[in-house]
């Protein structure tokens, strides 16, 4: 790259600027728009999360400051405070949405050979949901408790590279399972929940999809055993059976066999009963998946701690969605970025050194190679290590 560019336009260079803009006409989002483009409150956003910007008026001071260098980085609207808090109030925030996906989709195809805990040949992905607070008085749309608001944030997330694949935004009283009916199960896959995710209707239909599925059993099940096989238990397992459901509720939304696997964690002696429909993978292979579901807890605090999504610019719906799924595209740029230059660095170094560095005309390559990547084992900060690949 270029040596006379910033990184900042060299990082940009990785949009698909007329994918961008598909989404935009999709929209209309450049309806009536003369001078502030959706690409330019898109790149605002982007500055944003990787410097870590507070407030409106902090992200228009900054780039205020930088006003010679913004035309060669591609923004080439003036950047005002009110400009973009309209821009973040009226434009559909699934212009953001479309584009995410779009980079999503571009991400996977990078992660699809990352090495992964278990070795499967078929796509496994965790599902779970996360609650981001909000102050009532700001956000009255988002009312949680009596003196509460907050939204959920619900993502499907792909473990090969920890990519999020479906991201759905809802008010904090929708239940998580419910989100179920939005997902398109892909045939042969794997999927991973929690207990807060039983349904047997919905479990079902992952089963009529020809796709697998791995859920943390409740107590209290009625079931009746109709097949038990040995297992080794100097592993932790304790039992692998089939089983039929026995409530004449269940029974009816789970009509076909399911199998029952007992799993006792030999470090802290803690029990564990899984459900799944997937009867030819060995048993310790189920409980090492489950396992696997701890990368997607990962995945919601690391987000929380290093990107803007637990304070917001705007206070309309719109505005949340259009942050939150701005931040979303951020990472998973920064994920591509760290494929497609073959970075041993973690993601958090990679957003570390491109917030003070954004403006800096060097290449790309040589700013973020340019010092060893920190030995994490002799590192005292306690940093999450989920993306350390």
């Amino acid at each position: 790259m270029p040596i006379g560019r910033t990184v900042f336009a060299q990082v940009l260079d990785l949009i698909p600027r007329r994918a961008f803009e598909r989404c935009v006409a999709r929209y209309r989002g450049g309806h009536r728009v003369h001078s502030f483009s959706c690409y330019d409150q898109f790149l605002c956003l982007a500055f944003a999360q990787l410097t870590y910007r507070e407030s409106l008026r902090d992200i228009e001071t900054c780039l205020r400051a930088l006003q010679p260098k913004l035309y060669h980085a591609g923004l080439r609207g003036r950047v005002a405070r009110s400009t973009l808090a309209d821009a973040n109030e009226t434009r559909d925030w699934r212009i953001y949405a479309d584009f995410a996906q779009i980079l999503i989709q571009r991400a996977r195809g990078l992660y699809g050979d990352e090495p992964f805990a278990v070795e499967l040949a078929q796509t496994v992905y965790a599902f779970d949901a996360t609650t981001i607070d909000l102050c009532l008085a700001l956000f009255p749309w988002a009312r949680f408790r009596r003196t509460k608001a907050a939204v959920k944030l619900h993502t499907l997330l792909d473990l090969r590279g920890n990519i999020p694949t479906f991201v759905a935004i809802t008010d904090g009283k929708a239940a998580d399972v419910t989100q179920l009916d939005a997902l398109v199960f892909e045939p042969g896959a794997c999927y991973v929940f929690d207990r807060g995710y039983t349904d047997f209707g919905r479990l079902y239909a992952i089963t009529e999809a020809l796709a697998f599925f791995v859920i943390r059993g409740k107590r209290g099940l009625d079931y009746a055993r109709r097949v038990s096989r040995p297992v080794d238990k100097t592993t932790g397992l304790r039992s692998d059976q089939t089983i039929v459901l026995g409530g004449p509720k269940t029974a009816t939304l789970y009509p076909v066999p399911l199998r029952r696997i007992t799993y006792v964690d030999l470090a802290t002696q803690q029990r564990f009963v899984f459900l799944t429909n997937n009867f030819a993978l060995p048993a310790l292979q189920i409980a090492q998946l489950y396992n696997c579901r701890w990368q997607v807890e990962l995945f919601f605090k690391w987000i929380k701690q290093h990107l803007r999504i637990k304070a917001f610019y705007g206070t309309s719906l719109n505005a949340v969605k259009t942050q939150v799924w701005s931040a979303i595209s951020v990472y998973v740029l920064v994920a591509i970025l760290k494929k497609k230059l073959r970075l041993e660095r973690s993601l958090y170094e990679i957003l570390q050194i491109l917030s003070l560095t954004l403006f800096e005309r060097v290449p790309l390559s040589h700013v973020v190679t340019a010092f060893p990547a920190q030995d994490l084992l002799d590192d005292p900060c306690n940093q999450l290590s989920l993306f350390d690949l």
